[in-house]
């Protein structure tokens, strides 16, 4: 089932929305990474089986501050 997760990120720089990108790209079946927001803090993954919690945790440890907003099912 593919899924988006919206996820906010204390994120205060460039190099920081450069390092959540990555951290998010690398897990297993993320299929699209983008920022959304006015302030580009938000952190949109598209994927299929993605574990949301498993991506909360590693943008905690990288970047500080993360809270996942909302998961919805996205029509194929």
């Amino acid at each position: 089932m593919k899924q988006k997760i919206v996820m906010k990120v204390q994120m205060k720089c460039k190099k920081c929305q450069t390092k959540a990108l990555k951290v998010a790209a690398v897990k297993e079946g993320v299929n699209f990474v983008g920022l959304e927001g006015e302030a580009k803090d938000k952190v949109v993954v598209i994927g299929d089986g993605v574990d949301a919690v498993d991506l909360a945790k590693a943008l905690r440890k990288k970047l500080g501050e993360a809270h996942i907003i909302s998961i919805a099912a996205v029509a194929k």
